[in-house]
C-alpha cells in the first residue's frame, strides 16, 4: 500500500505523534527504508524504496528497471505492533548505529522477532524479489 492508503486504513493514524526511526535503512540487498513509529496505534511501519532491478541482457548490457506497480511511489508495510514509547526504545536501543551499518534492516527484522512483536514474522515483503523479465521491461 502507499502512505496515503495506510493513513486511511485507520482514523488514529494521521492525527497521531509520530517518531521517526531513521530514512536511510538498507538491507543486504541495498533496498532502502524509512521507519517510524505511530503513537496512538503502536504501529511500527517501514516505507520501502522503489528498488531498481539490474537485469542483463543476452549481450551483456545491463539494465536498470523499477516494475510498473513500484514506478513512483514508496510502499508501506507495519512490521511491528508496539504499544509504548518506552518500550520502543528498550527493543531498538542502538538503532541509530544499526541503520547506517550494512544489514541495518536485518538488524531490525531480528530485535522486532526476539522481542516477540514482529507483525507477520517470516513474510516477505511483497514484490521484494520479482524477476524482471528484460524483454518486457
Amino acid at each position: 500500500m502507499d502512505i496515503e492508503e495506510f493513513y486511511d486504513g485507520d482514523a488514529r493514524r494521521r492525527p497521531s505523534a509520530e517518531i521517526e526511526l531513521g530514512t536511510e535503512w538498507h538491507d543486504m540487498h541495498g533496498t532502502r527504508y524509512e521507519v517510524s513509529w505511530v503513537e496512538d496505534t503502536g504501529e511500527l511501519y517501514v516505507m520501502r524504496e522503489p528498488a531498481p532491478h539490474m537485469v542483463e541482457d543476452p549481450f551483456g548490457g545491463v539494465h536498470m528497471s523499477i516494475r510498473h506497480s513500484e514506478e513512483a511511489q514508496m510502499t508501506v508495510h507495519v512490521v511491528a505492533q508496539i504499544a509504548t514509547h518506552e518500550e520502543l526504545e528498550k527493543i531498538l536501543a542502538g538503532w541509530q548505529n544499526a541503520m547506517t551499518a550494512d544489514g541495518g534492516a536485518e538488524w531490525l527484522a531480528e530485535r522486532l522477532r526476539s522481542a516477540g512483536v514482529a507483525v507477520g514474522a517470516g513474510e516477505p515483503i511483497p514484490d521484494a524479489d520479482v524477476e524482471v523479465d528484460p524483454l518486457q521491461g
